[in-house]
Parts: C-alpha cells; sequence; structure tokens
C-alpha cells in the first residue's frame, strides 16, 4: 500500500498520520493471516518502534476501522488490515486456530450461522473461531 493511500485512509478517519501507523498498517496488510500484539512487535521491519507505540497503534487502527481484531481461543487478540487491494480479514468469516502453533488462519468464502439475539439487543460485532491443529502441525 502506498504512503498516500495509507495518508488518504488516515486522513479520512480524522487520524494523523505518523510512521508507525503506516509501518504496523503496511506490515498486517502483507501479513498471510491475523497476528498478535506480540508477533507485530517482533517484526524485524518495527523493531525501531517500542513496544507500547505498537500497542497504541494497533488499538487507534483498530478504532478507526482500518484494521480487525479476532481473539483466538487462547485469549490473545489477532490482528488484520483493511485495505482496499486486499479486504483484509472483515470479520465476515470463520477463522481457525491452531492449538498446537498458535497460528490463525482466515476461513474465507464462508459465512457466519444466523443467531437470534433479543430484540432489544444491538449486535456490535461477530465472530467465530474453530480450533484444532492445523496441516503443518498434524504432520510434525
Amino acid at each position: 500500500m502506498s504512503a498516500v493511500s495509507v495518508e488518504n485512509r488516515l486522513r479520512s478517519r480524522n487520524i494523523r498520520r505518523t510512521r508507525a501507523r503506516v509501518a504496523v498498517l503496511d506490515f498486517l496488510r502483507r501479513a498471510a493471516g491475523p497476528l498478535s500484539a506480540g508477533q507485530v512487535t517482533a517484526a524485524s521491519t518495527l523493531r525501531s518502534f517500542h513496544r507500547v507505540t505498537i500497542y497504541r497503534t494497533l488499538s487507534t487502527l483498530k478504532s478507526c476501522g482500518l484494521v480487525h481484531a479476532v481473539q483466538g481461543v487462547d485469549g490473545t487478540w489477532r490482528y488484520s488490515a483493511h485495505t482496499p487491494e486486499r479486504s483484509g480479514c472483515p470479520g465476515n468469516h470463520p477463522h481457525f486456530f491452531c492449538l498446537h502453533c498458535g497460528r490463525m488462519f482466515c476461513l474465507p468464502g464462508q459465512s457466519l450461522p444466523r443467531v437470534r439475539v433479543p430484540s432489544n439487543a444491538v449486535v456490535q460485532g461477530k465472530q467465530l473461531v474453530v480450533y484444532g491443529n492445523c496441516g503443518e502441525c498434524r504432520r510434525g
């Protein structure tokens, strides 16, 4: 994603463009699946940023809708980018969590089950995480 498109996406949400925000969003855009804050912090391209900066950046990007968060069965939140050229992980599909290696995969193209909620309730999000052992861990 170009710096200009990141800047436009941040500006459209009245969020100031910072070096950390651009770097984290670009890193998540390239990721194969949702990543934990610890995984993002450990990335070699982001080591110049303090851990607290990464956590605050993820929180800001999530609150302005540029990043989606999904919680694994281990309780850890994982983040994925929403970008114009890659839909990222909008959360409207199930995810698979590997109990052995801790990786999370998107399962796009599958709809979430419909559920009935009380008539006075307002749904603010939905997620489904299926868990087990991934193919690599089963072979190992």
